[in-house]
């Protein structure tokens, strides 16, 4: 029986300015789907996101 070893991870280190437009990007987007959910006038994403949006303490009515 031969034991193998799995390859170790490495790490990957982005210059501040590719780490700083990553995180602006994903703010952006996260925003945007707070925004669509919480102001949606669609029933389907309305019910669907509904809980959530009051458990968090966002009003939609």
């Amino acid at each position: 029986m031969t034991s193998r070893t799995l390859p170790s991870s490495t790490a990957v280190t982005l210059p501040l300015s590719q780490r700083l437009t990553l995180a602006v990007v994903s703010i952006l987007v996260g925003a945007a789907l707070i925004y669509f959910a919480g102001f949606s006038h669609m029933e389907l994403v309305h019910n669907a996101a509904h809980d959530t949006r009051h458990s968090a303490a966002f009003p939609c009515h």
